[in-house]
């Protein structure tokens, strides 16, 4: 059901009595907006609030079909939708010339065809640092979970492998007195870094296309090359986005280089990862341990080869799953996409 409930009520407080057709048409004067998921409540509170658009939604917390999807955003003159939706000139054709704004809730926006975007003037929101904090905060928590072991340690536990004690069963690695590699310095990698310091790291190294100096400051972290990133670290964090520069780049070459009690996490995109690779160096011992919060597919197929590895921790993408950033994210991507309706700067725009 297309919707604006503030602009119901700003008609209901009119002192002359409007006509159901003028009702009618006020409301198809307002801009058509799509959502293509069941979006956090404090969006579309800002949607409802607004009485700018009128907007329809995919009311479920599942991804919307594809061919309801394409019929769904034609005629639109806005779009919000998440990182589930790809976003390709096939989606574009169906809605039309009428669109003229895109927000995603996402800081990621490998799902957009960025091209295609550009092509055809529409202007793009998304939602980065926001979630800074989640990811994180996520991030050590995958780190700790690895490192220390603590999945196997819970299933041994839970399945009678809990014996008597040993010197060296469930042995992991500590962070203290470790040198910690982050692969792309932005905001998350600075924000890790600082919540690392407390457990006593010994040295911080980053690697980006460029350095960083500006970011790198705040956690004296040394700009190395990507090979010695790899050689030096005890735990390699991966922050960087996916581009067709860092697309596997984490690969066989990468792995081979790290010591055999290296730690590789990541929680960034999936693509930047050979996983054929990864399970290699894992199952041969070339590297001690991995957590992975994001993987290509996903899901990630219950019998692909990492789950079997009782070195590999996997989470199902859920780096920014916190009840207040989800809320943020989805209230930034809706006021980005009525500011690009409105023709004005909007708060976080992705610059084609």
């Amino acid at each position: 059901m297309w919707c604006s409930r503030t602009a119901l009520g700003r008609l209901a407080l009119q002192t002359a009595p409007l006509s159901l057709a003028g009702f009618r048409r006020d409301m198809s004067a307002l801009p058509r907006v799509y959502v293509t998921r069941q979006i956090p409540p404090r969006g579309l509170q800002v949607l409802r609030e607004s009485g700018q658009v009128q907007f329809e939604l995919w009311d479920s917390d599942d991804p919307i079909p594809r061919q309801e999807l394409l019929k769904k955003v034609k005629g639109c003159d806005g779009l919000l939708c998440v990182l589930t939706e790809k976003i390709d000139a096939e989606v574009l054709n169906a809605a039309g010339p009428n669109l003229k704004v895109l927000s995603t809730m996402s800081v990621g926006f490998d799902h957009l065809s960025l091209g295609e975007l550009k092509k055809r003037g529409i202007r793009v929101g998304y939602t980065p640092e926001v979630l800074t904090d989640a990811v994180a905060e996520l991030t050590i928590a995958l780190l700790l979970a690895t490192s220390r072991r603590l999945i196997e340690a819970t299933h041994e536990a839970k399945t009678g492998g809990w014996g008597t004690w040993r010197t060296l069963w469930l042995c992991g690695y500590e962070l203290a007195d470790s040198t910690v590699g982050i692969f792309g310095l932005g905001r998350i990698g600075v924000a890790i870094a600082e919540r690392l310091k407390p457990f006593k790291v010994k040295k911080f190294i980053y690697t980006d296309v460029a350095p960083r100096p500006e970011l790198a400051a705040a956690i004296q972290a040394e700009y190395v090359s990507m090979d010695e990133l790899a050689r030096q670290s005890d735990f390699l964090a991966v922050c960087c986005a996916l581009t067709p520069e860092t697309q596997g780049i984490c690969n066989k070459n990468l792995f081979s280089k790290m010591k055999n009690t290296s730690i590789f996490i990541n929680t960034s995109r999936g693509g930047v990862v050979n996983q054929e690779d990864l399970y290699e160096a894992l199952s041969t011992g070339q590297i001690a341990g991995a957590g992975l919060d994001v993987t290509v597919p996903e899901p990630l197929p219950t019998n692909h080869p990492l789950f079997t590895l009782k070195n590999c921790v996997i989470l199902p993408h859920i780096a920014s799953a916190s009840y207040t950033t989800r809320n943020a994210m989805s209230a930034l991507a809706a006021n980005n996409l009525l500011a690009g309706l409105r023709g004005e700067p909007m708060p976080k725009e992705l610059q084609l």
